[in-house]
């Protein structure tokens, strides 16, 4: 049996057209390098149960997407890897 951190993780596509509008508005604000509105945002993501491809441990970072009419963190997210490639809350990687 292979060890876990080994095994691929098919990963489903989305294009980036069919993400909210939130989502779109956040990732421009990363792009441009503007001010993001939680201060979690950019902390190191652990990727602990290896739902995306192992990396190194500080590979991935993650950045909160604000979800109407609640005035939490909520629990949308997009994760971004170094080399630019870009995920989105259950692990959808994004594409342009």
């Amino acid at each position: 049996m292979r060890p876990r951190y080994l095994e691929m993780t098919k990963i489903n596509q989305v294009n980036l057209k069919f993400l909210t509008y939130e989502c779109q508005a956040t990732l421009k604000l990363i792009e441009i390098g503007g001010i993001l509105p939680y201060r979690k945002d950019g902390n190191i993501f652990k990727n602990l149960e290896n739902a995306l491809p192992v990396k190194d441990s500080d590979y991935y970072r993650e950045y909160t997407v604000p979800t109407p009419a609640i005035t939490t963190r909520g629990s949308r997210r997009l994760v971004i890897g170094k080399s630019g490639e870009v995920y989105y809350n259950s692990f959808q990687e994004v594409i342009y």
